[in-house]
């Protein structure tokens, strides 16, 4: 990543990108705020899903020319989304179209792709297993840039035969690995990497945090929320628990990332810090280094935790996210720089001093989270 001679002290951000299809946009937003900030450099990205696609479209522009390529990188990847998207999770005009000829009414179409048991298999709709994300992939994201990146890229899919994440980084992060992580099964082919077979990662991890706690250079993670943890109503027809279900189910991971943090900063802070002598995996070939009194203490407790949401997307159903229409991309994408600019404005002198996420209420059960100031680690 470039930095700006004028901030040669840029303060290093791990950032945690959560998936959602088309609610993705409102991600790229907040990214694209966060970019017109030069007192902040991006150190790791975690992503999943849609998260994982602003993550390499982000890193990789970020490699190809700095803050404004990368600017341009995540805006041309959701102007390709919207443009030639056809029957993927970001479109459902198009499904409409496909199935409303074979007869199916259409409005009852979201309930088959949203249900727990939908009606067609994408082996029966789409033999081929095309997937037009492919192609948006190979024009918009720099591979090659993020194989040599310094910047860590953390890509987590789930490995259908056993259920578990697994979690690629930079120089093995490919194309089919970043369509795994968005592979959601009733839309599409699983995806084969190594003779092993992935869908999206939303299952397993969305995203995945434990890899950029020990990511050396920064100590500030933000984490950047799409879908609702928490809804006052409870659904009572069928679409809305279904939707609800699924809801629950792909933010399950997440919740249980921040327990296992919680949990382990409440350890960390009665523990005394334990001297060790190891090796820092690299994220390359060759980049692994020594490092002298490295311990899991000190990563956890110095760790600070940041989160950013806006209060538009709880509003949204879940349905939107198979909507690509550039209006509707562009709206979201307004949403993120808004809520990123209200974070900034609310909790912009807590970074880089204290958590602006108190993570107390994860050690409670059915307890909801704020965002606090708490006391600088």
């Amino acid at each position: 990543m470039k930095r700006d001679k004028s901030t040669p002290e840029a303060l290093r951000l791990n950032l945690a990108l959560q998936g959602g299809g088309a609610h993705g946009a409102f991600t790229w937003g907040v990214l694209d705020r966060l970019l017109e900030e030069d007192r902040f450099a991006v150190n790791a990205v975690s992503g999943t899903s849609a998260g994982a696609m602003n993550a390499a479209a982000l890193v990789s522009g970020l490699m190809r020319g700095g803050r404004e390529e990368a600017r341009r990188s995540l805006e041309s990847f959701w102007r390709k989304v919207s443009s030639r998207s056809r029957f993927n999770p970001f479109n459902m005009s198009t499904a409409q179209a496909v199935l409303s000829s074979l007869g199916i009414d259409r409005d009852t179409l979201p309930a088959l792709f949203s249900s727990g048991t939908p009606l067609f298999s994408p082996y029966d709709l789409n033999p081929a297993g095309f997937n037009p994300l492919r192609e948006i992939i190979q024009d918009t994201v720099d591979l090659e840039a993020i194989a040599r990146a310094p910047i860590g890229l953390y890509v987590t899919a789930t490995h259908v035969a056993s259920g578990e994440a697994r979690i690629f980084s930079n120089d093995a992060i490919s194309a089919d690995v970043l369509l795994a992580s968005a592979c959601l099964p009733a839309l599409f082919h699983a995806v084969e990497i190594d003779g092993a077979f992935y869908w999206d990662g939303g299952y397993t991890g969305n995203p995945s945090l434990m890899p950029l706690v020990p990511d050396t250079g920064a100590s500030d993670l933000l984490l950047v929320q799409t879908s609702p943890t928490w809804r006052a109503d409870v659904p009572q027809d069928a679409r809305q628990i279904a939707l609800r279900e699924k809801e629950i189910s792909f933010n399950a991971p997440l919740i249980k990332d921040l327990r296992l943090l919680a949990e382990l900063q409440r350890q960390a802070c009665r523990k005394p810090p334990v001297k060790r002598v190891g090796f820092l995996s690299g994220r390359g070939k060759g980049k692994g280094k020594t490092v002298e009194h490295l311990t899991a203490h000190s990563a956890i407790a110095d760790l600070r935790l940041h989160r950013i949401t806006g209060a538009g997307m709880n509003g949204r159903s879940g349905q939107s996210k198979l909507n690509s229409a550039w209006a509707f991309l562009k709206e979201l994408r307004d949403e993120g720089r808004h809520a990123a600019g209200e974070f900034l404005t609310i909790h912009g002198r807590d970074l880089g001093h204290r958590s602006s996420l108190d993570l107390t209420g994860f050690l409670q059960s059915g307890a909801e989270t704020t965002e606090t100031k708490a006391k600088a680690s």
